[in-house]
C-alpha cells in the first residue's frame, strides 16, 4: 500500500506512526535477511585496521547540522 494511501494524504507531522512503522518493518526485514553478527564482526576490523580514518568522517559529519548554514534556512 502506498504511503499515501495508508495516512490519508495527511500530513503526520514529527511523530509519523507511517514513519516509524515503515522504519521498525525495514530494521526486521533486515534482521530476518543479514548476518548481522557477521555485519558487527566487518565494522569492527574495519575500525582496526583504519581509525584515523572513520574517525575523521565521523567529526565531518558532527562538524555541522542542518541550519549552520545560511543556504539551510532558504526554502
Amino acid at each position: 500500500m502506498a504511503e499515501q494511501d495508508r495516512t490519508g494524504g495527511q500530513n503526520e507531522g514529527e511523530g509519523s506512526r507511517t514513519a516509524d512503522r515503515n522504519y521498525r518493518e525495514g530494521v526486521e526485514e533486515h534482521l530476518r535477511r543479514a548476518d548481522v553478527h557477521e555485519e558487527a564482526e566487518r565494522a569492527a576490523r574495519e575500525l582496526d585496521e583504519r581509525p584515523d580514518e572513520l574517525r575523521r568522517a565521523e567529526e565531518e559529519g558532527r562538524r555541522r547540522s542542518a541550519g549552520d548554514l545560511e543556504s539551510d534556512l532558504e526554502g
